[in-house]
């Protein structure tokens, strides 16, 4: 945990990859113990959902040892948000990966969304929780200044391929900047290829992440199908270069 001003940062390796914490707001004993909370909150994420745990819920149950009805509340209530997830992309997002159970998906994004939580009911209103480059956001970089943050170009080492700036915002990003071609087209069982990154804007992370994940796994019909929700926004990096993105995406050219 280091001092930055009044704020606070932290830097923690879980889940396979690093996660960050910016608090803006001024340093407090509730905040830094909230801190500690949303921590641990994320290492009990990976004792229980993880894929490469074998005495994980998310591992028994894939091997038949555990029945999803005799899990905790909290795992219920993440199957069934993965179940909604499929519902409303057309089975596009799918927490299913070669007949075994897993919710990768939607987890990371869900539990950054609920260690965002509790740092702002301790009082931190202005902070940045960023898993493996899926944010959320909340309030002010700094008084009056938005939230700036650069989106990793996928072909392109070193570069960005947009900014987001904003405040009480997710973004997800799918794509193969980070781990090259690692997501499923659940309809045919073989590694998309459509897209090279998609970049998906809501307003928590749980969802944000999970439509990421279908989004890039559509491929070119991932515009159109982003266009038709609610309070998400895209962009979207091909192939070849080329850009897209929805009406009302808050992004800039880097």
């Amino acid at each position: 945990m280091a001092e930055s001003g009044h704020g606070l940062h932290h830097v923690e390796h879980v889940m396979g990859t690093v996660f960050s914490f910016d608090i803006r707001d001024t340093r407090t004993p509730a905040i830094e113990t909230a801190l500690g909370e949303a921590v641990g909150w994320l290492h009990h994420v990976d004792e229980v959902y993880s894929t490469y745990r074998p005495d994980s819920a998310v591992s028994r149950i894939s091997r038949g040892e555990l029945s999803p009805a005799k899990c905790s509340a909290e795992v219920r209530g993440v199957l069934d948000l993965c179940m909604s997830a499929a519902r409303n992309s057309s089975g596009w997002f799918s927490h299913f990966a070669g007949g075994s159970l897993d919710p990768s998906g939607l987890v990371k994004g869900w539990s950054i969304e609920h260690a965002s939580q509790l740092l702002h009911e301790a009082g931190a209103h202005h902070t940045c929780v960023n898993g493996g480059g899926d944010l959320q956001l909340r309030g002010e970089a700094a008084r009056g200044a938005p939230w700036r943050i650069g989106i990793a170009h996928p072909l392109r080492h070193g570069e960005l391929c947009t900014i987001v700036t904003g405040g009480d915002l997710a973004i997800a990003t799918s794509g193969t900047a980070e781990r090259g071609s690692h997501i499923i087209n659940p309809h045919e069982g073989r590694t998309a290829d459509g897209s090279a990154s998609v970049t998906v804007i809501g307003a928590g992370l749980t969802m944000t992440d999970a439509y990421a994940t279908a989004a890039f796994a559509m491929g070119p019909t991932a515009r159109s199908w982003l266009e038709s929700l609610d309070g998400y926004e895209g962009f979207g990096v091909e192939r070849d270069g080329r850009t897209w993105r929805t009406r009302g995406f808050p992004g800039e050219a880097p």
